[in-house]
């Protein structure tokens, strides 16, 4: 194993770890005689509820995988794009407003014609904060936080005096056509994954980004159109987000828009996958398992009892200290190279 892959695994591996005691140390608060019984029932996961389970964790990854590779990709061209939110809940309005309104369209390629809607709707939102960023050097977390903000209210709006059912205040519901199996999302994403481990790695276009993240000026320098590679970046990552919004209101028989003042929790938790997944398309696949898998034995442990508010205490608690990967990636870094010193 190579020392860098071996750093990121026990790195994660760490802030999950912390994560668990954390959980753990919250249970014993709410409910000591019952604190070990729910920390197994966390760690079972969707491995409790049998292939149902199982297929739940896949339904509940499939977003937060595809945002976690927004903010990844962000990561790795020296961008943090804190927008997926916004551009979660723009892509997932196009594609929910073609599978309502575009019947004429055949349904072998509707639900297709739906995500690549998707797509370009979070392509716009992310390019707006690129283009600020690239252009007039506008700090792309404040622009990226302001969009998310904009597409809440925005696609609320439009979704009242376009597709709206009055009566349940949420979207009307998707066409047949435009929807496909619960769990093939979870293959779509796994594609984009791979895409983009090889658009990344293995592709000029991956190497010009990634220069550009580690020194915009060093890059126009050797030659690189800086300005285009940040726009790109944003573009790229929000057209991801977008298709995990559309992934989410495609699957099975439909979801519905609902119409309220709350950002996207997916975006938001696309954050502590990539961080938790060093920003490794590979990792942040992983990543977004386990964090799905927390989810759904988070949710199993109302069977003893606990109540919903610890419940997202310790789910919260243990996804965000997936941010600490970075810290514990560079403190085990040093004992490493310290004791390779001392030999």
């Amino acid at each position: 194993m190579k020392k860098e892959t071996l750093l990121n695994v026990l790195s994660s591996a760490l802030a999950i770890l912390f994560g668990l005691l954390f959980g753990l140390t919250i249970l014993l608060f709410a409910n000591p005689s019952d604190a070990f019984a729910g920390l197994g029932i966390i760690i079972q996961g969707g491995f409790a509820g049998g292939m149902s389970g199982i297929g739940t964790t896949l339904y509940i990854a499939t977003p937060i995988i595809m945002t976690g590779l927004s903010v990844g990709f962000a990561f790795k061209t020296g961008l943090f794009n804190i927008g997926a939110a916004g551009q979660f809940t723009m892509g997932a309005f196009f594609a929910v407003y073609i599978g309502v309104k575009w019947t004429f369209l055949p349904p072998s390629i509707h639900w297709l014609v739906a995500l690549l809607g998707a797509a370009i709707g979070g392509a716009l939102w992310g390019m707006i904060p690129g283009i600020l960023k690239a252009y007039r050097n506008v700090n792309e977390v404040i622009a990226s936080i302001m969009m998310n903000y904009i597409g809440m209210y925005l696609v609320n709006y439009l979704i009242r005096t376009n597709i709206y059912d009055q009566l349940r205040n949420q979207s009307q519901t998707i066409e047949q056509g435009a929807t496909r199996n619960l769990n093939i999302g979870i293959f779509i994403a796994v594609f984009f994954v791979i895409l983009i481990y090889i658009l990344i790695e293995k592709t000029t276009f991956g190497f010009e980004l990634k220069a550009c993240g580690m020194n915009r000026y060093a890059s126009r320098y050797a030659g690189i159109n800086e300005k285009k590679s940040i726009v790109l970046s944003m573009v790229i990552a929000g057209a991801l987000a977008g298709i995990g919004g559309a992934l989410l209101y495609l699957a099975g028989t439909g979801r519905h828009m609902q119409v309220l003042d709350i950002l996207a929790t997916e975006g938001f938790n696309g954050i502590p996958v990539a961080l938790l997944g060093l920003s490794n398309p590979i990792g942040i696949l992983f990543a977004g398992l386990f964090i799905a898998h927390i989810s759904v034995g988070g949710t199993n442990l109302q069977l003893l009892d606990f109540v919903p508010e610890v419940i997202d205490i310790i789910i919260a608690a243990i996804i965000y200290c997936g941010a600490f990967s970075l810290i514990f990636k560079q403190l085990i870094e040093k004992v490493m190279n310290k004791n390779k010193k001392g030999e």
